[in-house]
């Protein structure tokens, strides 16, 4: 039987049916049903913050916060990320500019960021890495500094705390992914957290295609609204996140144990005063030390049926896309060159046995010997 990187929580199905039924006796499938505007409510209350538009997905999500804060020119962002970071940035006819990450949490290192300004740069767009927070504090001085906009990708980031405050409410706007990959997920969907409810307004308006009523548009919005069906699935699943993030954090531990000592295969610590919800589990292989190539290792995993992912590799930077960019050069780009070839994510997910954890690590430990 094979072990993927990642496999989503569902919970019992016997409990959706009842959202289902409701659905389909009152025939409201979107534009703000009743799901949709409790699961607002609730996901406000979990995390902690003022106000939370949901999305159909956290790419459109990503779009829209882009337009509600009308941004333009250059915005400084970090090439270790899935593309939709910067995606999203194109979208709007933004020029990307990259900065290299620091090795300890893999996030943007915000000692580069201050020379990476010019007279075009309105925002700075910093992802939380597999769900660690960014050295938040640092990055709202150089943003009040200079003026800039904080747009963070939070798509990792469900439930991450910094001395038990939720990292959502730095920055701007704070964008979050309910893809079925992540820790919480409502099969596909994400959000956009905001801190006002001006600002909720003008989002609101932006993903129902403009519309401030029936006859009159405010503003070129697109369709991202979340439907009713998304929004019941995650009224259940935050029912069962704290199990699901408990879970992980049991995987996570186990790896830890098991991995300890092996030469050449380091860990990505964890942040302290910080609570995280155990999105990934990164290592990082020296190929001088561990004797074998990371790919080499990603090859053999799949022998093995063992699904395991290099995320992030390629770095964004080095897509066609990008990679023309005078910040896509690797000497402006030396940590996330070398990490992004040397960064394996194990497999975790609730539903993962300690067994199965112990195999992992066992092939690691044996592998080539």
């Amino acid at each position: 039987m094979s072990i993927n990187v990642t496999s989503p929580f569902m919970p019992p199905l016997e409990e959706f049916q009842p959202y289902l039924e409701e659905i389909w006796k009152s025939k409201w499938l979107t534009n703000n049903g009743k799901f949709h505007l409790q699961l607002e409510e609730e996901l406000c209350r979990y995390l902690g913050v003022r106000n939370i538009c949901l999305f159909s997905n956290a790419t459109l999500a990503l779009i829209t916060a882009l337009q509600a804060l009308k941004i333009s020119g250059e915005v400084i962002t970090t090439p270790f990320s899935f593309v939709a970071t910067t995606h999203a940035l194109w979208w709007n006819g933004i020029k990307p500019v990259f900065v290299d990450i620091e090795p300890r949490f893999l996030n943007i290192n915000p000692k580069k960021i201050e020379s990476a300004i010019t007279s075009k740069t309105t925002a700075i767009m910093p992802v939380h890495v597999y769900g660690n927070p960014c050295y938040v504090d640092e990055i709202s001085k150089i943003a009040d500094n200079y003026g800039l906009k904080v747009i963070y990708d939070a798509a990792h980031a469900f439930g991450t705390k910094i001395n038990s405050k939720t990292v959502l409410n730095f920055g701007d706007l704070s964008v979050i992914s309910f893809h079925a990959t992540k820790v919480y997920n409502t099969f596909e969907g994400g959000a956009i957290v905001c801190h006002d409810d001006k600002m909720k307004l003008r989002i609101d308006r932006l993903k129902n295609f403009g519309f401030a009523n029936e006859t009159t548009v405010v503003a070129p919005g697109i369709n991202a609204k979340m439907n009713e069906v998304q929004a019941a699935f995650g009224l259940l699943q935050l029912k069962y996140v704290d199990d699901a993030i408990a879970a992980r954090q049991n995987v996570d531990t186990w790896y830890r144990e098991q991995l300890s000592g092996i030469q050449g295969i380091s860990l990505i610590e964890l942040p302290e005063n910080t609570t995280v919800p155990y999105s990934y589990f990164p290592i990082l292989i020296d190929e001088k030390l561990y004797g074998h190539t990371r790919d080499s290792v990603y090859e053999f995993f799949h022998t093995k049926d063992i699904f395991t992912r290099r995320y992030f590799y390629p770095l964004i930077s080095d897509f066609p896309t990008y990679s023309e960019l005078p910040s896509s050069n690797k000497v402006n780009l030396p940590v996330a060159s070398h990490v992004a070839s040397q960064v394996l994510c194990l497999p975790i997910y609730p539903d993962l046995k300690k067994e199965d954890v112990l195999t992992i690590a066992s092939h690691l430990r044996n592998y080539g010997k």
